[in-house]
């Protein structure tokens, strides 16, 4: 895993959350994490990992993410059974 992206998960799984991480940021880190990301229905995405379905939502009018929808971001990982303790076991 990169370093930008393993920075980008602590940072979200760590806090207190950033309020300058940008969606295409984030979008990134989940596909390199191996999720699919779809458009969906106006600003959600349909993301799936580890076999697990969610949806999140990028920022409206803006490119950079709120706290709350970095919450979901990670809210979501761990459904899918991703923490940063588990990559760096390699798992």
């Amino acid at each position: 895993m990169s370093h930008k992206h393993e920075s980008l998960l602590r940072s979200i799984f760590e806090g207190p959350v950033s309020a300058n991480v940008h969606w295409r940021e984030v979008e990134s880190m989940l596909t390199h994490l191996g999720a699919r990301v779809e458009p969906h229905h106006g600003a959600s995405f349909r993301v799936i990992m580890n076999g697990v379905e969610g949806f999140i939502h990028r920022p409206h009018n803006s490119t950079t993410c709120t706290k709350q929808e970095l919450r979901h971001v990670r809210d979501y990982l761990v459904s899918a059974g991703v923490s940063p303790s588990k990559i760096e076991a390699g798992g």
